[in-house]
């Protein structure tokens, strides 16, 4: 990594933290790719069971670097990338099969605000932040943001933050839901961190990952469907050591020890 993200994995964490203070970590081009290479690291490192995505400094993140936005506004819609991926900054996040978990230690912004967003939890400190921002700057709520907020806080909830790209602080977003925990600030990565420790201590990360594919995919399915590709994925749970670990476990009355995903 360059001097603008750190990453690093201390067993069963993986922190990747955003490195550029000066500008309340606004992102570049380098840090987006760096970005990118450091989750898929992760992912495949069978000793991280999360991934903790923070700020250095007081923000987490403000989204684009002025540069990298008044080049995107110039050149307009032929910025547009051509990828294979699902369209939208940090969407591909949902695809990760490891908890993401935003440690949101400032202000989320823009680009910041959509990567708090994707992430499949979000823990602020009190001095955290949010707000969407692209309204005022004469853009849509991007990156996928008009699909995952309503399903994080609501369509009303969604359409005022949305619309009205007001910032609102932490109190506020545990209100609506938008974040699960508030901490002082001084707790949040130990916060974050104790969430993925008791995850690796009690809970299988294969599990980890169907569950969290359901959830997603099934946003778009109707239930029958959805159901169905719920009952197929728990019946093929039950073949895996992860089962015949969990059950041997309660029958011992010892914690259970599940096999880690990735490769090495």
């Amino acid at each position: 990594m360059s001097d603008e993200l750190q990453y690093e994995v201390h067993d069963p964490v993986a922190t990747i933290t955003l490195q550029r203070p000066a500008t309340l970590n606004a992102l570049t081009h380098r840090m987006l790719r760096e970005f990118r290479e450091a989750v898929d690291a992760a992912a495949r490192d069978p000793r991280v069971v999360g991934i903790v995505v923070t700020g250095a400094g007081r923000g987490f993140c403000s989204g684009l670097d002025a540069s990298v936005l008044q080049a995107t506004a110039t050149a307009g819609s032929g910025t547009r990338p051509v990828s294979d991926d699902v369209p939208g900054l940090f969407t591909w996040l949902l695809q990760v099969p490891k908890p993401v978990i935003a440690a949101v230690n400032g202000v989320a912004a823009g680009g910041g605000f959509v990567l708090a967003a994707m992430s499949d939890l979000r823990i602020a400190s009190t001095g955290a932040a949010f707000t969407s921002i692209f309204s005022k700057r004469g853009l849509i709520a991007e990156h996928g943001t008009t699909w995952i907020v309503p399903r994080l806080v609501g369509a009303g909830a969604a359409l005022d933050l949305l619309w009205s790209s007001r910032k609102i602080d932490a109190a506020e977003a545990f209100r609506i839901g938008l974040v699960q925990q508030v901490v002082e600030p001084d707790d949040l990565l130990p916060a974050a961190r104790r969430y993925v420790e008791d995850l690796a201590a009690n809970v299988s990360p294969a599990s980890l990952a169907d569950t969290k594919r359901l959830v997603y995919e099934g946003f778009g399915v109707r239930y029958p469907a959805a159901l169905a590709e719920i009952d197929a994925v728990q019946y093929a749970a039950l073949d895996r050591a992860d089962a015949k670990e969990g059950a041997a476990a309660l029958i011992e009355k010892r914690p259970s020890n599940f096999p880690r995903l990735g490769q090495g």
